[in-house]
């Protein structure tokens, strides 16, 4: 909903480095919007959709402008949303395997490439079960090696793909980045969820760094260097990780044992078996 998605907005860094006035500004648009559209699904508000509300505010010019600005940095924000494992779902739900948007997801999903790099991406790049190509980001001079994982080879041989590239247009021509970013988003507005190809790189390196993978494994898939990106998402698997294995010190409240991670919670007075 829409009223999630300012709620979101408003706990950024996007938001709060803004300052004091220009926050009161879109507050005051972000109210009216929400009495307006609170309930409806952001996912379906299209840029005709924000150019519409600017017309109806244009007998009072700085309020069309304040409204403008304040929905562009919205959306400007939502279109870097790192996906989540219910908005994986939701995609697969609408776009199942043998389509070419499932194709456009999975792609992305399990190489970890960034969309300048996932349109390059074919058959030509893949020996023996495993992925080479060299980045965008890099000027070309990075390769990166990607096995093919068996999800991915399964939606790939059922397609449809094009014959120099795995992501395609309609009749199986190659896109660019841009032109492959704009027919995303459509797909994932048809799904129900915030779209970007940059949102769908981050969920990929949060199961990554989830199932256990270091800074240096996450450096070699994503294509990063410096230990910086990668340490972002190993210290929040990490945090995880040890709160699964340390909570049930919390019942360990006179200290009478010593506790390990295989031993169950148990209830404050209960004594261990």
């Amino acid at each position: 909903m829409l009223a999630w998605l300012i709620t979101r907005y408003r706990e950024t860094s996007a938001w709060s480095e803004l300052s004091a006035a220009t926050r009161r500004q879109r507050e005051n648009i972000f109210r009216q919007v929400l009495a307006s559209a609170g309930e409806q699904s952001f996912a379906k508000i299209t840029r005709s959709t924000i150019i519409a509300g600017r017309e109806r505010r244009a007998k009072t010019p700085f309020q069309a402008r304040h409204f403008l600005d304040a929905m562009l940095g919205l959306f400007r924000w939502a279109g870097f949303i790192p996906w989540t494992e219910e908005h994986v779902e939701a995609y697969e739900r609408r776009w199942p395997i043998g389509t070419r948007q499932r194709v456009w997801l999975d792609v992305l999903l399990y190489t970890g490439l960034r969309r300048g790099d996932a349109v390059r991406f074919g058959r030509q790049h893949i020996r023996d079960g495993i992925g080479t190509i060299k980045t965008e980001k890099s000027g070309f001079t990075l390769t990166v090696t990607l096995p093919i994982l068996p999800v991915l080879a399964e939606t790939l041989a059922a397609g449809p793909c094009g014959d120099l590239t795995f992501i395609a247009g309609e009749r199986g021509q190659p896109l660019t980045k841009e032109s492959f970013g704009n027919l995303f988003r459509a797909a994932c507005r048809e799904a129900g969820v915030p779209g970007s190809a940059h949102g769908v790189r981050k969920v990929a390196a949060t199961r990554a760094a989830n199932s256990g993978a270091t800074v240096a494994q996450l450096e070699a898939i994503f294509g990063w260097s410096g230990g910086q990106m990668a340490s972002h998402y190993t210290r929040s698997a990490d945090r995880k990780r040890l709160a699964l294995e340390g909570m049930h010190m919390l019942a360990n409240e006179k200290r009478k044992f010593i506790p390990s991670p295989s031993d169950q919670v148990r209830a404050p007075g209960q004594k261990p078996k």
